[in-house]
């Protein structure tokens, strides 16, 4: 098979991981079979991971995989992934605020601004990870890896299912380990620091597996990537010019400055490494790289990211949020363009989902000629 190192590397973002749908949707299209799965590999993080196990659970039909993708993202509401009820928001909000006032004398903190309890029940609903192993079994599918951060140890931590020749892995601050993916990987993967719950996984809590991912790139070159298709969460060079502000920036403007920080810097940095290394070993002739017992390899790689700002459309579309949604995001100034950015992470509502479902396809589709030559279509 041409495609059988091919890699999917699907990274964080929260609601931003609609793009990625769109981008699948167009590589369907391009496919000469579109029920034959193109991405023997899959490497998801964050809400990314959520994607990467629904392709991973249906590597037998990679169509109806997107089909099932799309219709979750296409109808979403803030609902299915979070408390966004008045009672339910309230009461988060009454949690913070007491704890900032008296949390010396109840010595508990609350575990996190949002419940996303629905989106556990969603994931139960629609996905049967029984699923991964037979795939495995069949050869529709070579590895697929989840990865969390822990909040203990500080280990970016990729969890996998594999074939068997697949070795554990171990660099600085992270490594891979071999397991049987569960809802609870998800959960870990997607949880957003602050934002949701930290989930207990073996013997430490895991949050959102961008944060410490300093190379969110390698899980899949450790599982035997020779190709890589990233789909980003974000525009990985944002060549804007630098704008003048004199006021102070608000409390949902840092935030975003934050999860943009955890979410999309890693990936930009490790991008730039490896076609660093690619055009290093280019210009190494092959004797003296067997004389030296190098074992880097090359790894073609194709980037596909949003071509807006997803801040920017991220305030377009801000009014769709339930009301008490709004007046928690309006109190720390997210309901505005300067704190659109964490909007943008948190807008799970079909209007924002749709838009960048149709970013996604249309900036896949405007590369068309390089996504069929990468992927030998």
């Amino acid at each position: 098979m041409p495609n059988s190192r091919t890699a999917l590397i699907l990274t964080g973002g929260g609601a931003r991981a609609a793009y990625q749908v769109g981008v699948l949707l167009a590589v369907r299209e391009l496919l000469p079979d579109p029920t034959v799965n193109p991405f023997p590999i899959i490497c998801g993080t964050s809400a990314g991971a959520i994607n990467a196990a629904t392709l991973a659970c249906h590597a037998d039909n990679f169509r109806g995989a997107v089909e099932a993708l799309t219709d979750v993202w296409r109808n979403m509401r803030a609902g299915d992934v979070y408390r966004a009820d008045p009672i339910g928001i309230l009461g988060s909000g009454a949690r913070w605020l007491g704890s900032l006032m008296i949390g010396w004398a109840i010595k508990r903190s609350p575990r996190s601004l949002l419940d996303n309890e629905p989106l556990k029940n969603l994931l139960e609903g629609k996905l049967d990870f029984r699923n991964i192993d037979r795939s495995i079994a069949n050869g529709t599918l070579y590895a697929v890896s989840l990865t969390a951060s822990g909040y203990t140890s500080g280990h970016s931590v990729s969890f996998f299912q594999a074939r068997a020749e697949v070795e554990l892995w171990q660099r600085s601050q992270r490594f891979g380990c071999r397991t049987q993916l569960t809802i609870g990987h998800l959960m870990a993967s997607s949880a957003i620091p602050f934002v949701f719950p930290a989930v207990k996984l073996h013997r430490e809590y895991f949050g959102d597996g961008s944060m410490r991912q300093l190379a969110p790139i390698s899980p899949a070159i450790h599982l035997g990537a020779e190709k890589i298709l990233i789909v980003g969460a974000g525009r990985v060079s944002d060549k804007s010019q630098r704008q003048h502000s004199d006021r102070y920036p608000s409390l949902a403007q840092i935030a975003g400055h934050a999860m943009s920080s955890i979410f999309l810097d890693g990936l930009a940095v490790d991008i730039e490494r490896m076609e660093r290394i690619n055009h290093t070993l280019s210009i190494i002739p092959d004797d003296v790289k067997e004389r030296a017992g190098f074992t880097l390899r090359p790894v073609k790689s194709l980037v596909i990211a949003p071509s807006e700002r997803l801040d920017y459309l991220a305030a377009r579309h801000a009014k769709a949020l339930p009301w008490a949604v709004r007046l928690l995001l309006r109190g720390i100034g997210a309901m505005n363009r300067q704190g659109g950015a964490l909007t943008s992470y948190l807008l799970f509502e079909q209007p924002y989902t749709r838009a960048l479902i149709d970013m996604g396809y249309k900036d896949t589709m405007d590369r068309r000629e390089e996504v069929k030559a990468f992927l030998e279509v």
